[in-house]
């Protein structure tokens, strides 16, 4: 079969063009500009919802602390606000009652999820149905969540006192009694928000390489000594960050104390600073002491947060 014969002319013509192999071509260019001007909009549209429903109600609730309206005339009035707010008699009690449910929050709520994680991480059967029941309280209205714990609390009908009487244990008033509100709405807050929590640390704890926990098993560990020496360890990280979102969100907790105790609870037992803020705000109608008292809570979680963020630095 005679060779194929290329025509000179030809052949000087595509000589004398560009070669643009590996160059990117004008509409390749449009294309990644069109991709970075979509990714942009997205990031700036986030940073602007953050702008406005983060830092400027933090900016306004700073300035606001340091002004009074009344009859519609707004005029600067220093630290009077910060000086009535802290001269308020339910001040203090309000605080202890915040660091109280913060501490019991600590105790159940933060390890609670982290156990229930390390069961569910355990079992090799129905392990997606039991995800799926452990996250189900979090998608549950909080409001529909609440007032299932009322019924549970009554102190006539309700679930708990006759399980309580079941097992011939004494019953208990809930949140009738002033020893026992507080408890009784970490209990029902920790239930209503657990779920996020275990699927993090679930997540976490399927990250742990498998080959820890086979030489452990060599070495005749135990399984509080894998928890202890494994599992911890390798979840420190998550853990940190986790402990330190929940004292954040614990000390701002208003919803279920305001739903399940009207607020106040029975002699003040329950009454939060964020509550405070929203009687000085709502039931008083002074903006200005509402303001003045979100900024000492701001000031507080803000000096927390720094302090523990230094103490894991220094421990890393």
């Amino acid at each position: 079969m005679a060779a194929t014969t290329v025509p000179e002319h030809t052949t000087k013509a595509h000589a004398g063009r560009p070669r643009t192999a590996g160059r990117p071509t004008g509409t390749g260019r449009g294309r990644k500009l069109r991709q970075n001007l979509q990714a942009h909009g997205f990031l700036i549209g986030a940073v602007l919802c953050f702008l406005m429903f983060s830092w400027y109600p933090m900016v306004r609730e700073f300035i606001m602390s340091f002004q009074e309206k009344k009859r519609g005339v707004t005029s600067w009035v220093g630290f009077r606000n910060l000086d009535r707010v802290y001269h308020d008699p339910y001040f203090w009690t309000a605080w202890k009652n915040t660091a109280q449910f913060t501490l019991y929050a600590l105790v159940i709520g933060f390890v609670v999820p982290f156990v229930v994680a390390i069961v569910l991480n355990e079992l090799r059967h129905a392990q997606a149905y039991l995800r799926i029941l452990v996250y189900l309280p979090v998608m549950l209205p909080p409001v529909a969540g609440v007032l299932l714990f009322k019924y549970f609390y009554n102190p006539d009908y309700g679930l708990f006192n006759h399980v309580l009487k079941a097992f011939h244990l004494p019953t208990s008033q809930w949140l009738d009694s002033s020893h026992t509100a507080m408890i009784s709405v970490v209990i029902a807050a920790t239930w209503m928000n657990m779920g996020s929590a275990t699927l993090i640390y679930l997540a976490a704890l399927q990250n742990i390489p498998g080959e820890l926990y086979e030489a452990a098993d060599l070495d005749g560990a135990g399984l509080w000594s894998k928890i202890w020496h494994v599992t911890i360890p390798q979840t420190r990280l998550v853990l940190s960050m986790m402990l330190l979102l929940q004292i954040v969100a614990t000390m701002q907790e208003f919803t279920n104390v305001y739903l399940l105790t009207g607020g106040n609870g029975p002699q003040n037992s329950t009454m939060t600073v964020v509550y405070m803020v929203y009687q000085y705000a709502f039931s008083y109608n002074n903006f200005g002491s509402a303001a003045a008292l979100g900024l000492f809570l701001l000031l507080v979680l803000a000096a927390f947060s720094g302090v523990y963020a230094r103490l894991n630095r220094n421990s890393d």
